[in-house]
């Protein structure tokens, strides 16, 4: 199918400058598949993006958590796409669901922050996903697609976008979608692409799954066939990530 395995680390608000260190030091002491199986990209605080990027392995790269949907200005606290690709970030993650639920940032925002970081020329890790209570009332395919339909709608390029698929209700809670949970999720994805967008587009853009991925259940999720990778949050703070990202040799065996 020609998709590289993708394993994102999202660091949320964690770290001291002693920490990120300890964290840097597992990443790049880590044995690993090569570039060729696997793409890693870690997302550190605003605060420790430089630091991390220089002292990271050159094969790894950084993202950052969000940026602001247009240009720079009179946008306090904000971070533009514009400054990360002037410090050299090549990544950015938007619409993670903390983002939504807490911020109460819309789907329409999201996709326009998505084509705004792309047109900047960053690459975007694109977050979807339902609550708990839409899982239990049956919606979720018709919650991601809604998600997804909105960066559909103001996009033209797929080509440096990830879709993240984060069930809510697996995230930070220890509950993890199934095996086959996700790969349903993730397959009505892809056709929702194939038929709203394009096959090429379908066969080409990874769709990679976030909640609670574990070391103990990575090489699992990896075995499904649309599951192209992950986004790993607690875990990539500690030294299983390795084992995480070493899950994608299932793939390319």
């Amino acid at each position: 199918m020609g998709r590289k395995f993708f394993v994102g680390g999202n660091w949320k608000c964690n770290g001291t400058a002693d920490q990120v260190d300890k964290i840097v030091k597992i990443l790049n002491e880590g044995q690993v598949p090569s570039p060729d199986v696997v793409e890693v990209v870690v997302s550190p605080p605003y605060v420790f993006l430089p630091v991390v990027k220089s002292q990271l392995r050159p094969e790894f790269h950084v993202a950052a958590q969000n940026c602001w949907v247009k240009k720079g200005g009179a946008f306090t606290g904000e971070v533009s796409a514009e400054m990360l690709v002037n410090l050299g970030i090549p990544w950015v993650i938007l619409g993670h669901s903390e983002r939504r639920s807490l911020l109460g940032e819309s789907s329409e925002f999201v996709g326009d922050k998505v084509a705004y970081a792309l047109s900047q020329g960053l690459k975007v890790i694109a977050c979807v996903g339902e609550t708990l209570e839409q899982r239990e009332s049956g919606s979720t395919m018709d919650v991601v697609s809604g998600q997804t339909k909105a960066i559909a709608e103001r996009i033209k390029d797929w080509t440096n976008v990830v879709i993240a698929y984060e069930p809510v209700w697996a995230i930070g809670t220890g509950k993890v979608a199934t095996p086959a949970q996700a790969q349903d999720v993730h397959a009505f994805l892809r056709d929702w692409l194939k038929t709203n967008v394009s096959p090429e587009v379908a066969e080409s853009t990874r769709i990679i799954y976030g909640g609670s991925v574990t070391a103990a259940n990575s090489k699992e999720l990896a075995g499904q066939l649309d599951v192209d990778g992950f986004l790993v949050g607690g875990a990539s703070l500690k030294p299983e990530f390795i084992d995480i990202i070493s899950s994608a040799t299932v793939k390319s065996a």
